[in-house]
């Protein structure tokens, strides 16, 4: 199977993550206009749970695509396929085990935290979804450890299309019962598209295993001691990560009642920062995860092939496309907010401030990820760690003490995700820096992007605001100047050489 490039498996991934995410607008906003800001709460309040869970598993399909990306690199086929048995083994434990607490445990699990009754069938609802999304991370650990992102950029496209039929069908189905239960079953459409997803990956892994022409895979326990010993201290990272969503789930509605909100109110204004704003959000940080995801085996096939001079350039490479994702984003979302979110929610774009302020954080948080990942890619699983849990107490402190003040209310809660994603970002870089004693040039990765950046936000605002006058359409209007604006800043990335272009087509050549 052929390789694939940073940039190019980071296009194809980034390509499917955009999809995926448009088409989780064909989710979102039926649901939004179906259940409101409310409905949305309750389908909020369990998600954050079930990536908890899913987290602590997380670090497995990572050690996969480590594991086998190392194996190829010494031509180790059957190695890869003895990595694939013992994680299926543990994975099988482990999602299992998730549905089986989330279901069983749905009514205990909401009262210790306080959440809204109603909240409970979209606890059940998402419940089904981690015995089959941990197969599903199996395969996609597989094929990126090939350093192949297709077959998982297929897989997120056709597990979004299964979430958007099955769970806003089941959501209108439901919707006359209560909105409790439509926002159960849209929460129920997260497994079905897994299984979509998860069924493409399983008919391609099959045709990769009879091309190799493998029949018995053996057993092998150190492999599975390897796996975990890997996967450990980074399923612990990305749990600490995901603690940081959870602590907004628990702690944003309870500290909102204690600033004098009812329990509406709070509910409301937590849809509006974690089903809105963060949806918004999570769009650009879906090409930084696609970056990560392609880094990951590259920089551990370079790091244990010894070579250094290629690993430096990936590492250059990787910093260099997250700061060209997160500059102008930040930008767009931040001076844009208004008709981003009229256009994304029409009629039910309360939460314009939320998002505006909350945009703030893409850049630290896309820093944080990318660093992360390149530690992780050259052994370094525990510092990174350390650095999220350090963001994690601030987070938590923040968020206890600022949300319960009501001249503060839910902004505090951004406030607290911005300071904790800014700590986190210079203890990984200071990690990276004294770790790999690997230097970054900060005029090449940010300054060229920000002055490229300024320019494209300056001409967007202008033909914004000249398109709008003209046609009086705010869709319009902010498409027109969007699609404007990516195409000045392409321009400007190009005469500023933030990629020289001999380097473009040498990366997207094969390796």
């Amino acid at each position: 199977m052929n390789k694939q490039s940073l940039i190019k498996g980071s296009i194809i991934l980034g390509i499917a993550g955009i999809l995926t995410r448009f088409l989780g607008l064909f989710f979102r906003w039926p649901l939004i206009m179906l259940i409101g800001d409310e409905g949305i709460g309750y389908y909020q309040m369990s998600y954050p749970l079930y990536m908890f869970f899913i987290a602590m598993a997380s670090g497995v399909p990572v050690a996969i695509s480590k594991m086998i990306s190392e194996k190829n690199a010494t031509n180790d086929i059957s190695g890869s396929f003895e990595v694939m048995k013992e994680s299926a083994i543990l994975m099988a434990i482990i999602g299992t085990g998730t549905t089986l607490v989330l279901f069983f445990f749905a009514r205990p699990i909401i009262t210790f935290l306080k959440w809204d009754p109603k909240a409970y069938y979209s606890l059940i609802g998402i419940s089904f979804a981690p015995i089959v999304i941990s197969f599903v991370t199996i395969f996609r650990g597989f094929f990126q450890g090939l350093q192949n992102m297709t077959p998982s950029a297929i897989s997120q496209i056709l597990e979004q299309v299964g979430r958007v039929i099955f769970g806003v069908g089941l959501a209108v189905f439901l919707l006359p019962r209560g909105i409790e239960y439509s926002a159960g079953g849209a929460a129920f459409g997260a497994t079905a598209g897994a299984v979509m997803g998860g069924s493409y990956l399983y008919a391609s892994y099959k045709k990769i295993r009879k091309s190799y022409k493998v029949k018995k895979i053996k057993s092998n326990p150190e492999i599975l001691s390897t796996i975990l010993r890997i996967a450990i201290p980074i399923s612990l990272g990305t749990t600490v990560s995901s603690i940081m969503n959870l602590i907004d789930s628990i702690l944003v509605p309870q500290k909102l009642l204690q600033a004098g909100f009812t329990n509406t109110q709070a509910t409301v204004l937590y849809a509006q920062l974690t089903g809105k704003a963060s949806v918004i959000i999570n769009i650009p940080l879906t090409l930084s995860i696609a970056i990560c995801t392609s880094l990951i085996p590259i920089i551990a096939e370079n790091f244990i092939l010894k070579k250094q001079r290629e690993l430096k350039n990936k590492i250059d490479a990787s910093m260099k496309m997250a700061a060209v994702i997160a500059i102008p984003c930040t930008f767009g979302l931040f001076f844009l907010a208004g008709p981003v979110m009229k256009l994304i929610f029409p009629g039910k774009f309360e939460g314009i401030e939320i998002l505006k302020y909350l945009s703030l954080t893409i850049p630290f948080i896309i820093i944080t990820q990318t660093t992360t990942a390149i530690l992780q890619g050259t052994g370094n699983y525990i510092k990174p760690i350390v650095n999220l849990l350090i963001g994690c107490v601030i987070k938590v402190i923040l968020t206890w003490t600022l949300v319960s003040m009501e001249a503060f209310n839910i902004y505090g809660a951004v406030i607290a995700s911005f300071s904790a994603y800014v700590v986190v970002s210079i203890l990984n870089i200071i990690t990276l820096k004294f770790t790999l004693k690997i230097g970054l040039n900060l005029y090449e990765i940010l300054i060229k992007p920000a002055y490229a950046s300024t320019i494209m936000m300056l001409f967007v605002l202008f033909s914004y605001n000249i398109i709008y006058k003209n046609t009086i359409s705010n869709g319009l209007s902010c498409l027109t100047s969007i699609l404007l604006g990516i195409i000045v800043y392409i321009t400007l990335i190009i005469v500023f050489k933030v990629f020289d272009m001999e380097e473009i087509k040498s990366r997207l050549k094969r390796r």
